[in-house]
């Protein structure tokens, strides 16, 4: 693990300006240390030589002086620390969130939700240590030591030199036991994710679990998961508190090297009282800082475990895209695949090869095929969520890459094969595709899409667990067709529908006089169509 993740540095501006503050704070620090020390060298020294404590009022003053600064320096590195915490996990937060829509569905698709959710939550607010006391603690380790040692070489050479030589050992078994602290964070990170991920998957079925009675069946599989991150939990501590006793050992033994080199000079009328106990006092604190970073680096290796996730997201390139704006209106432009390709990364072969389609304004268009064909790919490159590795998509002669992303995809309404729906009331949800949408227009999108029985102040439920399939997938299309896109690009748009309310919704369609892109298996929305398009065979049937 790096000491300071220059990444830190260059994506958030707040971790910039806790560094200067943290350094200034540290050099600070590092002076208050000399100065106690000198002070109660002084004031012990003179109790002991003139057997009076007369004459030290000024100097216990200034030593109290010198304790309530540095309590103030503590306190305003914790707040300094904190603030700044705060503000780099909202930059980060905020920065994956635009990353992650730049790199659209595609890219969503392949990774698990509730791990993601994980990340930006509990995972971030691991930070936390990492910046209100391992940080600091780095910048005293970096600044205090140095100072103590030169401070004590003007006394006595031969302590500075003990210190200096014993002083390397402790940053070398820090990195030992750093590899070690690294590989478990990240495994502990992983066995988070597994849990999130999992506990998120059945609490999702539960109802579909509970109807085949496999409910209870389930609470065993999340006890395996649970265990697994227990078990990676009470590793990571069980080394935390092994390096602790190392890093202590290696300080004890430093500073008993010291004292006893001291108190023979001591003896031996070589060094002064005031000198050896200037030494004595110093040398303790040159190795407490080195101490502290190595204890709180396992308080902080979860953060940083979750940053280098972060910095995975916001490190995937995104797709180049163009800057234009004045898209073309479909309503009286028609829309052109060539040869249009996609390859993912993780299959073997094309999701869709060598498709050609013309879509004329106004014009319904069926995609047909078998599962797999590349239908749903189809809907994809035309939203651009994916990035045909050959071929082209034309429209008024410029090609769909040319235009800026937000005001290429204005231009269609999509209806997915599994329509998401948001906590809420039937309007929330299908206001979505047009927020200033009245309470009339509502009512009318309901009734194109063949749910004029919905009460728009129905709730949903979360995901829209409190409708039916088919009920989720009217609201979904009226909240396509409340919006003013001239394409509707629709997944299997009547599934989960019966016959009446097929015909019903295909004749709402028809009357938009829009332009329709639909994967359709259903014989009447493949009847329906002005056309149909098999996928796959690279050939074009008419209906």
């Amino acid at each position: 693990m790096k000491p300071l993740d220059p990444r830190l540095l260059r994506r958030a501006r707040a971790a910039r300006t806790f560094l200067v503050g943290s350094v200034l704070i540290g050099v600070a620090t590092g002076l208050l240390v000399v100065v106690q020390a000198v002070l109660l060298a002084h004031g012990i020294a003179t109790v002991v030589l003139t057997r009076s404590v007369s004459g030290l009022t000024q100097t216990a003053w200034l030593l109290a002086s010198v304790v309530v600064a540095r309590a103030g320096l503590v306190w305003l590195q914790e707040l300094v620390a904190y603030r700044a915490a705060a503000a780099v996990k909202s930059t980060l937060r905020r920065q994956v969130l635009e990353h992650a829509l730049r790199l659209g569905p595609a890219w969503l698709s392949g990774e698990r939700s509730s791990a993601l959710t994980t990340l930006l939550t509990k995972g971030l607010d691991d930070l936390d240590p990492y910046f209100a006391r391992y940080l600091p603690q780095l910048v005293l380790a970096a600044t205090v030591p140095a100072g103590v040692v030169g401070w004590m070489a003007t006394g006595d050479l031969i302590a500075a030199g003990t210190v200096l030589v014993t002083l390397p050992l402790i940053p070398v078994f820090m990195a030992l036991v750093g590899w070690a602290t690294q590989a478990h964070s990240r495994r502990r990170q992983h066995a988070l994710e597994m849990l999130a991920h999992h506990f998120s998957d059945v609490v999702a079925g539960l109802p579909t679990l509970k109807l085949f009675g496999r409910a209870k069946a389930q609470t065993a599989a999340v006890r395996r998961v649970t265990d697994r991150h227990r078990v990676a939990s009470m590793r990571s501590l069980r080394l935390a508190f092994l390096s602790s006793l190392v890093l202590e050992l290696l300080a004890s033994i430093s500073v008993a090297l010291v004292a006893v080199g001291v108190g023979l000079r001591l003896v031996n009328g070589k060094l002064g009282l005031e000198t050896a106990l200037l030494v004595l006092i110093l040398a303790p604190e040159a190795y407490l800082p080195l101490r502290q970073v190595g204890a709180q680096f396992h308080a902080s290796a979860d953060g940083v475990a979750a940053s280098e996730e972060v910095f995975r997201v916001l490190e995937t390139p995104v797709p180049v895209r163009g800057e234009r704006i004045d898209v073309p209106d479909l309503r009286v432009t028609s829309l052109h695949l060539h040869d249009v390709t996609v390859q993912y990364p993780d299959r073997n072969t094309p999701a869709l090869a060598g498709f050609d389609l013309d879509l004329w304004p106004g014009e319904v268009v069926a995609l047909t095929g078998p599962s797999g064909a590349g239908k749903s790919t189809v809907l994809a490159a035309l939203l651009g969520f994916v990035v045909p590795d050959r071929g082209v998509i034309v429209v008024g002669g410029s090609a769909a890459v040319e235009f800026e992303p937000t005001a290429w995809r204005r231009q269609f309404a999509w209806v997915p094969q599994r329509p998401g729906l948001r906590t809420g009331s039937i309007a929330d949800n299908v206001r979505l595709g047009q927020p200033a949408a009245t309470d009339d227009r509502v009512q009318q999108a309901l009734a194109a899409a063949s749910a004029a029985e919905l009460d728009p102040a129905t709730p949903v439920g979360e995901r829209g667990q409190l409708l039916s399939g088919g009920q989720q997938r009217r609201v979904a299309l009226a909240r396509a067709l409340i919006t003013e896109a001239p394409v509707l690009l629709l997944d299997e748009p009547t599934a989960g529908l019966d016959a009446e309310a097929e015909a019903a919704v295909i004749a709402g369609l028809r009357a938009t006089g829009r332009s329709v892109l639909m994967v359709a298996h259903r014989p009447a929305l493949i009847a329906a169509a002005d056309r149909v398009v098999e996928v796959g065979v690279n050939q074009l049937v008419t209906a």
